[in-house]
């Protein structure tokens, strides 16, 4: 009975292994992950798959912030917990246009540090978008032609600064009343079109919003069926302790294993290396860039 259930568990584990990042969300995966226990945030995470497609995941603490940060900065803040950055690389709505620092010699020096990527791409945003400064950027009348057209461009714009394939884009939707229909439908076929044009590139789509807005629209329509959805879930829940695998918007078995992360606190100061920065705080299991 014994060497039957160790056989049974190696196979499990080799399914697991196996399992594809690139593709929509599973309803299952395998074991749970305690939530709020990262690895080391030193050091790359080695269990999670990467057969399909040669993505390359992270286990650990992430900030990101609106402005990317010079390289010296990167370098100091290298005395925090930190060992990856969200970076806010193109799209029509993102706030800070401007990003001085943000080339493909930023890229590969930050990646010399040890420091990980999430490249954030923001786009057009829902028709029932909530917050004021995004209502100029909100998705036509040809949802599906709309997010195919961004899905391309935000894979243009990582190419430009050296973010490979097989590495994670993550759209950035903020918070909107999903529940009113009409809106709901087109942000939806925005979503998916944008998802499957990354993918088809050769990309992972990532998806990230509120947790009771963007993430329970995803969630629902994952447990519809519904195709072409988020490979990768990036959650905010704020005023919360950091955990992957106990949000409520989420089903326990989605999205899942090294495709979810915690956005868990909102500007923020913190001061490390002599450098005061205005942050978001993550915990993530995710895809991060590969860069070239």
């Amino acid at each position: 009975m014994r060497i039957r259930k160790m056989i049974i568990g190696f196979v499990l584990v080799l399914t697991a292994l196996s399992m594809d990042l690139t593709a929509s969300p599973p309803g299952a995966a395998a074991p749970a992950t305690p939530g709020g226990q990262p690895d080391r945030a030193t050091a790359p995470d080695r269990s999670t798959p990467r057969a399909a497609a040669e993505v390359t995941t992270f286990r650990g603490w992430a900030f990101d912030t609106c402005l990317t940060q010079s390289t010296d900065t990167m370098r100091r803040w290298r005395d925090s917990k930190y060992r990856a950055v969200g970076v806010y690389y193109g799209g029509r709505g993102r706030a800070c246009k401007r990003q001085p620092h943000l080339n493909h010699a930023w890229m590969r020096a930050v990646k010399e540090m040890g420091w990980r990527v999430l490249p954030v791409y923001v786009g057009s945003q829902p028709p029932c978008v909530i917050a004021k400064n995004k209502k100029h950027v909100r998705i036509g009348k040809h949802p599906w032609e709309q997010g195919k057209k961004e899905g391309s461009d935000a894979v243009r714009a990582a190419k430009a600064i050296g973010v490979r394939q097989h590495s994670p884009l993550y759209l950035d939707m903020e918070a909107y009343t999903y529940r009113k229909k009409g809106c709901a439908a087109t942000t939806l076929s925005f979503v998916r079109s944008w998802d499957r044009e990354v993918r088809r590139l050769g990309y992972v789509p990532g998806f990230y919003s509120s947790a009771d807005s963007g993430v329970r629209h995803m969630e629902a329509a994952r447990r519809a069926g519904v195709r072409d959805l988020p490979s990768v879930m990036w959650f905010a829940r704020w005023h919360t302790k950091p955990d992957l695998y106990r949000e409520p918007a989420l089903a326990s078995d989605a999205w899942r294993p090294a495709r979810r992360i915690h956005q868990y606190a909102g500007n923020k100061k913190e001061k490390h290396g002599g450098r005061t920065l205005v942050i978001d705080r993550n915990l993530m299991h995710a895809p991060v860039a590969r860069v070239g």
